[in-house]
């Protein structure tokens, strides 16, 4: 497994501003939810979090906005590991109009595994690295417009 499916939902009309499409703060938040559904994938939970005093803080993130998001479009995001280190870890979120299939938004991240009590980065648990590097995928062509093309 390569990919997920780690967001669906839709664009409310109080997600857009007042040029008529959604906000940048929404698309921000809805990587977000892909996150955690994609760091539970790789066994970063809520529980894991809570049990272990660890888990996952943001270094870098990066989006492209493709086509714009208007009230009442579906969407779909897909997830994937880029790469793993022995602290940091790599991932991209493609967000897709999901009855067009159009690419719409891409947010690269880059997220250091921390000790939430010494507030420090800390190396990956071996478990949690082998399924992320289970899931590493291939690059993909910067090209890419929708998800049948892949």
């Amino acid at each position: 497994m390569s990919e997920i499916v780690s967001y669906r939902g839709s664009v409310y009309p109080w997600h857009c501003d007042q040029m008529g499409h959604m906000n940048v703060m929404f698309y921000v938040g809805k990587f977000d939810e892909a996150t955690w559904h994609l760091m539970a994938a790789v066994g970063i939970t809520p529980a894991y979090v809570r049990e272990m005093r660890s888990g996952m803080a943001g270094v870098q993130q990066n989006i492209t906005y493709k086509r714009e998001l208007l009230a009442g479009d579906i969407v779909e995001i897909r997830s994937r590991i880029m790469s793993i280190g022995d602290r940091k870890m790599a991932w991209v979120h493609d967000l897709y109009d999901a009855q067009t299939g159009e690419l719409c938004a891409v947010c690269e991240l880059t997220g250091v595994h921390i000790d939430r009590t010494e507030r420090r980065a800390t190396p990956f648990p071996p478990e949690v690295r082998a399924r992320a590097e289970a899931m590493i995928a291939a690059p993909r062509p910067r090209n890419t417009e929708s998800k049948e093309s892949q």
